[in-house]
């Protein structure tokens, strides 16, 4: 048994490096009478392969050619096998996982591929048996028989590697290595930020409700505990890049906008194209159920019925996807005439015009990036952050770009509103603080100034002001220090508590029960108590009295 299971598996071996080892073929390939492999005849099935392929080659990201075919209401054809459906065309919605097998799939590239899988029949420990073993997909660099240009083919082997490239690069497993597919987040380099002190990829975190991007290095922190390599923040990096990225660009505009328009209509007829191939195939089935039932014997009612029924089916299929198709959004560039298309063209040479157009997605941007720019390097110094940007071609540009302001820094009051404030502070007295404040915030906000974080300037905002900026400190110790504190009436807390044999804490109960009258220009400010000989009569204790310190237990009595 070994002998013969040996000269089996050599013969499909043998066979297999002919090119004559046959498989089930994908959809868009069929044998022929001869046995050799050729593209399917049907002219639907065709279009929508090439149109998969198209659409890859223009978005990069197999999500988005399934995003396309659901918007444009389109399906793509699978034939099932076995015995009883073997070769039945079915049409269906398109899936992510149906696009991967296409894209993956080396027979669209024209090349006959043997060992693309390996199934070993062993079970390891712990592993459960299986009948028909255990099977992996092997590595592109390891097939054992790979034959160029054997049939006709959809795509050349150059974009098959290149597709396989691009849908490596898409992938989120061990992302560090990938730049990952272009999202729609503001993060303008998402992907391809290299960290310049230790090289790894940076991520993205976003701020302020995904409206300001910023980029960390945290792969050893997540991986290892320890402290974050790099974060800047990256509003002003994309908008450096994207300056350098508009001046590269700046002599090829007018054959970028060609291209563009090119493409875009050629992606117009591709679609309008698989939509009249699908209504034909629809129109030609209800003509054929048509033809069956005039071909019947009227008498025989038994089967007149059932094709008649099937007649009205197919009727009422073929205005349901007229209907649909009417219903779709025309693209614009099947309307264009050649007046519209060199107003267009006269447009599109201001590439900065369309890149800060409203209509321009984040997705969009992103993908001319990549177009041009293989990396960015980040390194953030003392002042500035060293931006180091390296082309397709490998060529280098560095550009410096500020650092941000600190969070404390950009939240600090400007020095023109603390000069301003000195400004309308005159020699006012105590009672006359309140007022002031509220007068100053006033002209503030008529002049236009604003707070530290923004808004407008209220009477305890400039109180605070003040206060953090000692314009009142100076005058209360000035005061504090006058000889003729005492002859005004005022005295601190200290001196009242002296003057009237009694605690300060007490003298502070009676500032707040209004049984002495004080004066405070702001919170924590120092108290001055007006005295007269009459208060000083009536409050004054013969003895020094002491009041008792208060235990914790007797604050949790109360």
């Amino acid at each position: 048994m070994h002998w013969l299971r040996s000269r089996l598996a050599g013969g499909k071996i043998k066979k297999a490096e002919q090119g004559k080892l046959r498989f089930r073929q994908p959809a868009g390939l069929v044998l022929d009478a001869a046995g050799q492999t050729v593209l399917d005849p049907d002219e639907e099935v065709q279009h929508a392969l090439r149109l998969l392929f198209t659409l890859f080659d223009q978005f990069g990201s197999a999500f988005q050619v399934v995003k396309h075919f659901a918007e444009s209401h389109l399906r793509f054809p699978t034939r099932r096998w076995g015995k009883t459906h073997a070769g039945e065309l079915v049409w269906e919605s398109l899936h992510h996982g149906r696009v991967l097998e296409v894209l993956h799939n080396p027979a669209y590239a024209g090349a006959y591929v043997y060992g693309r899988t390996q199934t070993r029949t062993r079970s390891l420990p712990g592993e459960a048996p299986r009948v028909k073993g255990y099977t992996r997909q092997v590595a592109m660099s390891d097939w054992p028989i790979i034959l160029h240009d054997v049939h006709p083919c959809y795509i050349t082997w150059e974009q098959f590697l290149d597709n396989q490239e691009r849908l490596d690069d898409n992938r989120t497993y061990r992302a560090e290595d990938r730049r990952g597919t272009a999202r729609e987040g503001a993060a303008l380099l998402q992907g391809i930020v290299i960290c310049g002190k230790c090289g790894r990829r940076m991520g993205v975190r976003y701020s302020q409700d995904g409206q300001i991007p910023n980029y960390e290095c945290n792969q050893s922190h997540n991986q290892s505990g320890t402290p974050l390599c790099q974060a800047i923040r990256g509003d002003g990096i994309d908008l450096a890049v994207t300056h350098a990225f508009l001046e590269a660009i700046q002599p090829a505009q007018l054959e970028i906008s060609l291209a563009t328009l090119d493409q875009l209509e050629t992606q117009a007829r591709q679609i309008d194209q698989q939509w009249q191939l699908r209504l034909e195939r629809v129109r030609y089935e209800a003509d054929l159920t048509k033809r069956r039932f005039v071909a019947t014997d009227p008498e025989n009612r038994l089967v007149a019925r059932t094709l008649e029924r099937e007649w009205n089916n197919k009727l009422a299929e073929v205005e349901r996807l007229e209907r649909e198709f009417a219903m779709l959004p025309k693209l614009s560039p099947r309307l264009l005439s050649p007046n519209e298309r060199q107003r267009i063209l006269a447009l599109t040479a201001d590439v900065p015009t369309l890149w800060h157009a409203p209509t321009t997605t984040q997705v969009e941007r992103k993908q001319l990036i990549r177009f041009l720019i293989k990396d960015v390097t980040l390194t953030k110094r003392e002042t500035d952050i060293h931006i180091a940007i390296r082309w397709q071609t490998g060529a280098c540009t560095t550009r410096e770009a500020p650092r941000p302001p600190r969070s404390s820094d950009a939240r600090r009051t400007h020095p023109a509103v603390i000069a301003r404030i000195r400004e309308l502070t005159p020699d006012h007295t105590d009672h006359e603080k309140v007022a002031l404040r509220g007068a100053i915030a006033d002209i503030l906000n008529r002049e236009r100034f604003t707070s530290g974080l923004g808004g407008t300037f209220t009477q305890s905002k400039v109180q605070w002001v003040r206060w953090g900026y000692h314009m009142d400190r100076t005058r209360v110790s000035s005061q504090s220090s006058s000889p003729d504190t005492h002859r005004s009436g005022r005295y601190s807390a200290r001196q009242a508590a002296e003057l009237l044999n009694v605690d300060v804490s007490t003298v502070a109960d009676w500032c707040l029960s209004g049984k002495l009258e004080s004066i405070q220009d702001a919170p924590h400010h120092m108290r001055w108590i007006i005295l007269t000989p009459d208060i000083i009569a009536q409050l004054r204790k013969p003895t020094r009295q002491h009041k008792p310190r208060r235990t914790h237990q007797d604050t949790c009595a109360d």
